[in-house]
């Protein structure tokens, strides 16, 4: 039997000391990830400024676990300190244009002076060169000249945007916090940081890796709702409207899985037709007739513990009671705020409950102490 070790409640990232210049969107994203996972993060905010966030600073959960200083980069006095913070940081983020850092003072070569370890974190849409580069841009404007917008929607209608999940955090903040990782794992061997440019045209040009794999081979057309895996050509893989007004999402591939969907059904459809795409439109009718007979809870209940992968859709709302999602504890609420839970798990580590975010500036003094950044510290 294996040795039983007491879990430690302490994430695997404690002791990792992240400075956080600012930002919105995918970079604060991934230091909610590098704090949720333990590491020490402390945010810059400017005394002062108007968050695009709607509600207060304690509600916005891309902060969570982390700590906030106040500080006026344009001021000497703070920059001085912002500097001295990161001689003391293992990291640094920033999400600014491209030059900006560097005009403050805080471009990766005015860190390296003090902190030649320094790894350091830019988070940009297009990327730091190249023709947009100093342009704004948004998630939609990202994942658009990417081939990924133009890739999701129906058949004969516009694209679909995928809320801002796919640019900003999968193609933005995950990369990031991959790319944070791995030069910190270089530094840790050579003493010497490095720059990571994780922009987010890169990363959603990454995420089509598999599509593009099959477009070259010739399993993927370039037009949306005419592949299997973009819910618009097999009727086994997409969405269905129920008697209540609801949906269900089927993605019976496999041909055991296929099988349990049409007996789950009740259809009389042969088995060996399942790949006859010229069949597929008629038993795409047949399937969604078949689906406006019940009711959701009907056809989760006759799906339910089968292997036909049919699934209800829900919403935000209804997910939090979803019994997969409620029964590992998913979604949690603190403070009055119904919240996602850490992820991913670890098996040598405890959850303990969930920091709130800060108010802005609320840890200046404790920061400064603690990572020994006030004006009056000497080495």
């Amino acid at each position: 039997m294996p040795e039983e070790r007491e879990p430690y409640t302490a994430g695997p990232l404690a002791g990792l000391r992240i400075l956080e210049l600012g930002g919105i969107g995918p970079g604060p994203f991934a230091t909610m990830l590098l704090a949720d996972l333990g590491a020490d993060v402390v945010r810059v905010d400017r005394p002062g400024a108007t968050s695009i966030f709607p509600g207060g600073d304690t509600q916005n959960l891309l902060n969570r676990g982390k700590r906030s200083v106040a500080l006026d980069l344009k001021d000497p006095g703070d920059l001085a300190t912002a500097r001295r913070l990161a001689r003391n940081a293992h990291a640094t983020v920033e999400g600014f244009r491209p030059g900006v850092a560097e005009r403050l003072g805080l471009g990766p070569d005015d860190l390296w002076r003090e902190n030649p370890a320094l790894v350091y974190g830019r988070m940009t849409g297009w990327g730091p060169d190249g023709p947009r580069a100093t342009t704004a841009g948004h998630d939609i404007n990202y994942i658009a000249i990417t081939g990924a917008l133009y890739a999701i929607g129906g058949r004969d209608g516009p694209p679909q945007v995928p809320l801002n999940l796919l640019g900003d955090f999968a193609g933005g903040g995950m990369y990031l916090v991959v790319g944070l990782l791995a030069a910190l794992r270089e530094a840790d061997r050579t003493g010497r940081g490095q720059v990571v440019d994780a922009a987010i045209v890169d990363g959603v040009g990454h995420l089509l890796a598999s599509t593009r794999a099959r477009l070259a081979v010739g399993d993927w057309t370039d037009r949306r709702g005419t592949n299997m895996l973009d819910g618009g050509a097999a009727p086994f893989y997409g969405v269905y409207e129920t008697a209540d007004g609801e949906h269900m999402a089927v993605g019976a591939i496999e041909s055991p899985f296929y099988a349990a969907f049409v007996a789950g059904l009740e259809l009389d459809e042969p088995l060996d037709r399942q790949h006859d795409e010229a069949s597929w439109p008629a038993l795409r009718a047949r399937i969604a007739a078949r689906f406006r007979e019940r009711t959701q809870a009907e056809w989760t209940a006759t799906f339910d513990h089968t292997d036909a992968c049919v699934s209800p859709v829900r919403s935000l709302r209804a997910a939090v009671d979803d019994p997969q999602i409620a029964a590992r504890g998913g979604v949690v609420e603190r403070d009055g705020i119904v919240q996602p839970a850490r992820a991913p798990r670890f098996s040598g580590h405890r959850r303990p409950p969930l920091p709130r975010p800060p108010r802005s500036g609320e840890h200046t003094e404790e920061v400064l102490r603690d990572w020994r950044a006030g004006a009056t510290v000497t080495e």
